[in-house]
């Protein structure tokens, strides 16, 4: 029976790229100071007729072509953001409109930085046994759309972008070995947007004290990041008889590249080739992972037969493929 892999990739990024220059204006901050925090130089920023389904959509158009498919083809189509075109629809389903994937199911899921590890499992589980059938994962986010530049320590992070991947049928012996999902609901106060929801509906008072602003606990989510991912990282490379010496590319999540740094060291993984795009594009989280591993597609840097950890980070959730 064949495995189930990656069988093409594709990430678009906005054509606006904003520079730490810009960013440091609005924050009353150094670009200097940006870069020696985070080691970030540009993002991009969705232009005002773009929404994450339109980043989505090109992202998906281009993983398509990349595996040789037809959006016909999919019977499924899984959108990661947590920046979505409305409340409702999915944006799944307004993706699916875009590229013509009349015969996929659609849905869309929210776990913010590490949602496309997430889908590439659900993916992976939805075509369990099958050997006709073909998944889109996609993971999409427009945070410059909700960034208060007076936070400027999470202001200066974030950007826009989309990255994709068509899962399907592959050799035995490749493919996607398996993932190690987890959460922790404790620190659920470090990352969030505090109105809109349910809790606190949208009024005039929420939208003038800056509720629909993004807000993270930078130190909180370091540490973290440093005490929860690296055990993770460890049990799934023990669970399926695997060495961290044995992983030849580690395609993180990209928060900070400071703290990149950190885990990679703390995980015992600077025998891989870290893949990075932050200095480029900054954090795009749902799309970070995706966009990452698509530009390394793109450059050739994997060979036949790699081993390749994807890892989402803020809370941990890596695959390994």
């Amino acid at each position: 029976m064949s495995a189930l892999g990656i069988l093409g990739t594709g990430s678009y990024l906005p054509t606006r790229e904003v520079s730490d220059k810009e960013v440091a204006e609005w924050c009353g901050i150094t670009a200097e100071w940006i870069e020696e925090r985070t080691e970030i130089r540009t993002r991009r920023y969705a232009a005002p007729d773009e929404a994450t389904s339109d980043l989505a959509a090109r992202a998906a158009a281009r993983a398509l072509q990349a595996a040789g498919l037809t959006a016909g083809q999919l019977d499924y189509l899984i959108v990661s953001t947590s920046t979505g075109d409305s409340p409702q629809p999915p944006t799944a389903c307004l993706v699916q409109d875009a590229i013509g994937a009349s015969g996929a199911a659609c849905f869309d899921i929210n776990v913010v930085c590490s949602g496309f590890v997430y889908g590439l499992e659900l993916a992976h589980r939805l075509l369990a046994g099958r050997t006709d059938g073909y998944a889109m994962v996609i993971g999409a986010d427009v945070y410059s759309r909700i960034l208060n530049y007076a936070d400027h320590r999470s202001a200066i992070l974030l950007g826009d972008g989309a990255g994709a991947a068509v899962i399907g049928p592959v050799s035995a012996g490749y493919g996607l070995l398996g993932s190690e999902l987890s959460s922790l609901g404790q620190a659920h106060h470090l990352i969030r947007i505090d109105a809109g929801g349910s809790r606190m509906p949208t009024t005039a008072q929420t939208v003038a004290e800056g509720g629909h602003y993004f807000r993270m606990d930078g130190r909180g989510v370091r540490d973290f990041v440093m005490d929860n991912v690296p055990p993770v990282l460890e049990r799934l490379l023990r669970n399926h008889g695997v060495t961290a010496g044995e992983v030849g590319h580690f395609v993180p999540h990209q928060p900070n590249g400071v703290l990149l740094r950190r885990l990679v060291e703390r995980a015992q993984m600077a025998q891989a080739r870290t893949h990075r795009t932050l200095e480029r594009y900054g954090n795009v989280s749902s799309a970070s992972v995706p966009v990452t591993l698509d530009d390394g597609r793109r450059s050739g840097a994997f060979r036949d037969g790699d081993l390749v950890l994807l890892a989402g980070l803020g809370i941990p959730k890596p695959t390994l493929g």
